[in-house]
């Protein structure tokens, strides 16, 4: 019997794993994807948000203010990108100036640190290109930005280097009781833990109501994005948020941590619990809102669109703790925003409640920190040079666009947790991520996954499942 089984590895199950392996505890993770970050944690804003917008005294708060507080420092530990970039909540009339003040008071009250009220002159400073009709923006110096799948990847492949283990292309089909904890049924078998982790994301209520009297509800909340090439990087270098409202902070404009610009997301609920196919209707809305905050957005060089989902629960808070009747069974339900930023948060609170529970010791040997994948271009050209001498492959460049090598790309597939698909390796280097979108390198990255894993060329998937790239040999038979 496992100590613990957590169900999802988004950024919410790895952060629960990276914190159970402080402890000696035998702990598995299932996914139902062939990687970690395939669902909410893999398409969203990339926000480290600040902490003012929820509200005060409620568990979102409270994870919000405490993740955000501690991304920085994780950030180093596990290597991944993070950037304390600030962000700017427009004002856009004197009618809703009033709507400014209170969200300022209840940053305030939240804990946030060097919030102001600023007026348009100092706005333009800052940000050229904010509307000219702004009237105030409440500027949050906290904010920042990260890499969401270097956040999750990092913080799985930390977990299983202490020792958690991690089971794919598992799907939970349902839970039994037992005397001494819970027996997990999948598709792959069953499974015994002493106690179980529900980090299902937009699954989560289905799996809570599988074992408790008091129902959850989750409504999927799509997000439609637009992505801008890296020639507009510099188009902003503050998040530039809207005055949230009930259906969130709305359509924002941002960097990103690897130099691009990121516009949206729409808030459109929807009863498909998987569904991220984006629609031109949603693309639309993010074009016209996006342009209410700023001019001359250049929507132009649009490399991709994509959308991701959200687990809005009905009473809009987090629900991170032991469900009243079904003792041994734990939820991390509506895990919406600001989410990838509590996520830190939320996995400690987690593992103390586990800990506590199950009476957990340290674990002296845990390894609190991680290296990345080695990115070359950080290097100096003697560096670089000495290299390339040492490993040759890192002087084959693979994906043109982002200047990614086949070193790095190796690395990926050969570390702990290692890619198996064109996404995994895409997440984890960004191979395909550029402007070609891998028209270009797709095929060579395809080559190395299969040489490196030992699949056959035509097993290698984009996404796992039956997502195949290939129909066959284009020579066979003649």
């Amino acid at each position: 019997m496992h100590d613990v089984i957590i169900v999802g590895a988004g950024v919410v199950g790895a952060a629960v794993a990276r914190e159970l392996s402080r402890c000696r505890a035998d702990v598995v993770v299932l996914e139902r994807f062939e990687d970690v970050c395939c669902g909410t944690s893999k398409a969203n804003s990339a926000i480290v948000h600040a902490g003012y917008d929820a509200p005060t005294g409620s568990l979102m708060a409270q994870l919000n203010l405490r993740g955000s507080q501690m991304m920085e420092e994780l950030s180093r530990e596990l290597d991944f990108p993070y950037r304390r970039n600030g962000s700017l909540v427009l004002c856009m009339s004197e009618e809703d100036r009033p709507r400014l003040e209170r969200l300022y008071q209840r940053g305030l009250a939240n804990g946030v640190e060097g919030l102001r009220i600023i007026g348009p002159e100092e706005i333009h400073a800052m940000e050229p290109n904010v509307s000219d009709n702004v009237v105030a923006a409440l500027d949050v110096p906290t904010g920042a930005i990260v890499c969401p799948f270097g956040l999750t990847i990092a913080l799985a492949e930390n977990a299983a280097a202490n020792g958690v283990r991690f089971q794919f292309d598992t799907t939970v089909t349902g839970f039994t009781r037992e005397q001494e904890g819970w027996t997990v049924h999948t598709d792959k078998g069953d499974l015994s833990a002493r106690c179980v982790v529900n980090a299902a994301g937009t699954h989560a209520d289905q799996l809570h109501n599988m074992v408790s009297g008091q129902k959850l509800h989750i409504i999927p909340r799509r997000g439609d994005y637009y992505l801008l090439d890296k020639t507009t990087g510099g188009f902003v270098d503050h998040t530039i948020f809207q005055l949230p409202n009930k259906m969130g902070k709305g359509v924002l404009v941002t960097p990103t941590v690897h130099g691009n610009t990121l516009v949206g997301p729409t808030a459109i609920e929807q009863e498909d619990r998987d569904c991220t196919a984006t629609t031109r209707e949603g693309l639309d809305q993010v074009a016209e809102k996006a342009a209410v905050t700023v001019k001359n957005l250049p929507l132009r060089q649009t490399i991709t669109s994509f959308a991701g989902l959200r687990a809005h629960e009905e009473g809009h808070e987090f629900i991170v703790d032991e469900v009243a009747d079904a003792p041994g069974f734990f939820d991390c339900a509506g895990i919406e925003s600001p989410g990838l930023s509590s996520s830190p948060a939320i996995g400690e609170r987690m593992a103390g409640l586990l800990r506590e529970k199950l009476s957990l010791e340290p674990n002296p040997d845990f390894i609190p920190t991680r290296k990345g994948i080695l990115n070359p271009q950080g290097l100096s050209f003697q560096e670089r040079q000495a290299l390339i001498r040492e490993k040759p492959a890192y002087g084959r460049v693979i994906c043109r666009c982002e200047g990614i090598t086949e070193g790095e790309i190796l690395d990926a597939i050969r570390r702990p947790l290692g890619a198996r698909s064109l996404d995994g390796v895409k997440r984890r280097t960004r191979a395909g991520m550029g402007r070609c979108q891998g028209g270009f390198c797709s095929p060579r990255v395809m080559e190395l996954i299969a040489r490196e894993t030992g699949m056959d060329l035509g097993d290698v998937t984009k996404c796992g499942g039956q997502s195949r790239l290939t129909v066959g040999k284009s020579k066979e038979g003649v």
